[in-house]
């Protein structure tokens, strides 16, 4: 029971201590699953800290598992490495102090521009602890570089997706 309560009371401790934005030179790692429709896959993103709430970084997702239907139809083109991967430089404006609902707890907007469009998202992370927590992003494109018709596997990395996972100060 000892023991129960020193854990508890440490894990308490680090809690308390946790911060989600730290402002300039703030480093964040985060990977976490993407998902989309037709595909789901990894994600990996890092984010630097360039003033009080803004931060610069970079995305990237590799869909592991395509629908059948993009890679097995004669009459639509196969989802290949270019059409499962993507990579995006990204902005966000961290507004975690501004709203101020937990020092643990961080909101961020932001804009990113990809290899297939450019687009935003809306993330949120929450840590735990100093080093862990967990994050998820909303994505969607505001413009596609193809503006003509899109095929099946041309709409993976274009259109609404969401990313889940684990967040890491480093």
């Amino acid at each position: 029971m000892k023991n129960l309560i020193l854990l508890l009371t440490i894990l308490s401790f680090s809690a308390v201590n946790a911060q989600a934005f730290k402002g300039k030179d703030d480093n964040k790692f985060q990977v976490g699953a993407n998902l989309q429709d037709n595909g789901t896959g990894i994600n990996v993103s890092y984010d630097y800290g360039v003033g009080e709430n803004i931060s610069i970084g970079l995305s990237t997702t590799y869909l592991l598992s395509v629908d059948d239907s993009l890679t097995n139809n004669p009459l639509i083109d196969d989802a290949d490495f270019d059409n499962r991967f993507d990579v995006r430089a990204r902005f966000n404006a961290n507004l975690g102090n501004v709203i101020n609902i937990d020092e643990n707890f961080d909101l961020y907007p932001g804009l990113s521009l990809g290899l297939k469009n450019f687009g935003g998202h809306l993330g949120a992370r929450y840590f735990f602890t100093e080093g862990f927590g967990v994050y998820t992003e909303l994505n969607i494109p505001f413009a596609k570089y193809k503006t003509e018709n899109l095929t099946p596997a041309e709409t993976l990395h274009n259109q609404f997706s969401v990313n889940i996972g684990a967040s890491f100060n480093i």
